[in-house]
């Protein structure tokens, strides 16, 4: 295993903390709510945060957890299937529909709308959570637990 595998391996065992995923999802709402205030420290200390989020939590202790196996799965998916998060098959389509969600999002909360804002915001949120959940199903259905290692 090469220096960078090793270093990619360790990121995706400590982002499946469910901590981790948890406090992703987070990060729609701050973002909104920033943007809507506009507040540009608390818009860049979402974006650091969801950058660094993935090294911030110790890897789990087992695979239980829901949220733990939504990252094995999204590595399953990319790695070992070679498939796409963002395409025209299902359900990377939940991804791809996902983008001008959030981006509406995004415009209601800069033009002040808070109700387009946080049912798009909802809406994104719900489709994130949709695609992650047909990944889980179909990684618990192949029998997958080492999650690529």
């Amino acid at each position: 295993m090469t220096v960078l595998e090793s270093i990619r391996d360790a990121v995706w065992r400590r982002h499946a903390n469910p901590k981790s995923g948890w406090s992703r999802v987070l990060v729609t709402p701050v973002l909104l709510y920033a943007v809507y205030r506009r507040d540009g420290r608390l818009a860049v200390l979402a974006v650091a945060f969801t950058i660094v989020n993935p090294v911030l939590f110790s890897p789990p202790a087992d695979d239980d957890a829901w949220m733990t196996r939504v990252v094995l799965a999204e590595r399953w998916w990319v790695e070992e299937r070679g498939e796409a998060v963002l395409s025209r098959s299902y359900p990377a389509v939940l991804n791809l529909l996902n983008l001008p969600v959030f981006a509406s999002a995004l415009l209601a909360a800069y033009l002040k709308r808070p109700v387009w804002a946080v049912l798009a915001g909802l809406a994104s949120i719900g489709l994130k959570l949709r695609f992650v959940d047909e990944l889980v199903q179909r990684y618990d259905a192949e029998g997958s637990t080492s999650g690529g290692e």
